[in-house]
């Protein structure tokens, strides 16, 4: 029963860590574009040709070239942990993972300990 326990912990402690890894779209292959929630295929061929003729400068130049990310698909994107050198749409960067969040959270009271 105990073993089962921790193989279920496990389990969602790996899928959770996972699920916001960012993938920049100037780095990454068409495997990792179509690990990307709303990206399929297609746009990332479409991501790929565009970013062979130079690297994206911004969300501007992407939803520029590439068709079919429009403003609402951008965020949607954004969410899913797309970002263009280092950023999500509208300058946000995308959901870190949730095991950084909390790393950040536990962070922020020694901080203050450590300030007085």
């Amino acid at each position: 029963m105990i073993k089962k326990l921790m193989l279920a912990v496990a389990t969602l402690a790996l899928s959770g860590s996972f699920a916001f890894a960012q993938v920049d779209v100037n780095k990454a292959d068409a495997a990792a574009l179509d690990g990307v929630k709303g990206v399929g295929p297609s746009m990332s061929k479409k991501i790929l040709d565009e970013r062979a003729k130079g690297e994206f400068k911004d969300w501007a130049d992407l939803q520029h070239r590439v068709k079919g990310i429009g403003d609402k698909k951008a965020v949607k994107l954004t969410e899913a942990g797309l970002v263009v050198n280092g950023k999500g749409k509208e300058g946000m960067s995308a959901k870190p993972a949730k095991s950084t969040a909390k790393q950040e959270a536990k962070a922020k009271p020694e901080e203050s300990k450590s300030a007085m």
